[in-house]
């Protein structure tokens, strides 16, 4: 079951996203900029340009830089990339844009496991303002294009699953916290209570502070949780 693959399907298509936190969706962020990017490295290169999108001081700024670091393993996470070799770097090949005669990495059991953590991080969020009808499965489900009759079936449980928020807390590894966080509220549209009080429940559980995750809301662009 190749869940990198159908990872980098979901945030190419944007097809958990609802909201875009203020860069036009997952989909928008990486599909564009993948189109207009053109060259051989294609998804693996572009992850590498956000991760070097960088405000004054060194800090990641913008959706850009907190992508780039969740998924390319940037430079002071300490997370997902530090961690498993970084998932951005299989993406590219995963998805069939490398350079030509070039062969598919193949990911390792870890790289597996942290990438259908991040698909659940974001069915999950998609679930918090309520169940996932027949029609929007299929709607998501078409958005990721071919797929195998298992990453299927593995979609289609997670998202008819009942929303278990200290179940999932519980499964997330130590250092993979704020990527989990960046991806969920990457996801909604943070335009209602539930939404709001699901992302309130998940910081907490990840022991994400207030103040890191105004902080994180303001690189987004989107409202913050706490005043």
């Amino acid at each position: 079951m190749n869940l990198v693959g159908m990872l980098g399907k979901m945030l190419l298509s944007g097809a958990m996203s609802k909201a875009g936190a203020g860069a036009g969706g997952l989909g928008s962020l990486l599909g564009g900029a993948a189109q207009s990017g053109g060259g051989a490295g294609g998804l693996g290169d572009l992850l590498a340009q956000l991760q070097g999108q960088q405000g004054a001081g060194g800090q990641t700024s913008g959706a850009g830089g907190l992508l780039g670091s969740l998924l390319g393993g940037g430079a002071g996470q300490g997370g997902a990339g530090a961690q498993s070799g970084g998932i951005g770097a299989l993406l590219g090949g995963a998805l069939g844009q490398q350079a030509p005669g070039a062969q598919a990495p193949v990911a390792t059991a870890e790289q597996t496991d942290q990438a259908a953590l991040l698909i659940r991080a974001m069915v999950n969020a998609a679930k918090s303002d309520g169940v996932v009808d027949e029609q929007e499965q299929q709607n998501i489900i078409g958005k990721l294009g071919e797929i195998g009759p298992e990453e299927s079936a593995f979609i289609r449980a997670e998202m008819q699953a009942p929303l278990d928020v200290d179940g999932f807390v519980r499964s997330v590894p130590k250092g993979l916290e704020q990527q989990v966080y960046v991806l969920s509220l990457m996801t909604v549209n943070l335009d209602s209570k539930p939404e709001a009080d699901y992302l309130d429940s998940l910081a907490k559980g990840l022991n994400i502070s207030e103040q890191a995750s105004n902080q994180i809301h303001a690189q987004l662009n989107v409202p913050q949780l706490y005043s």
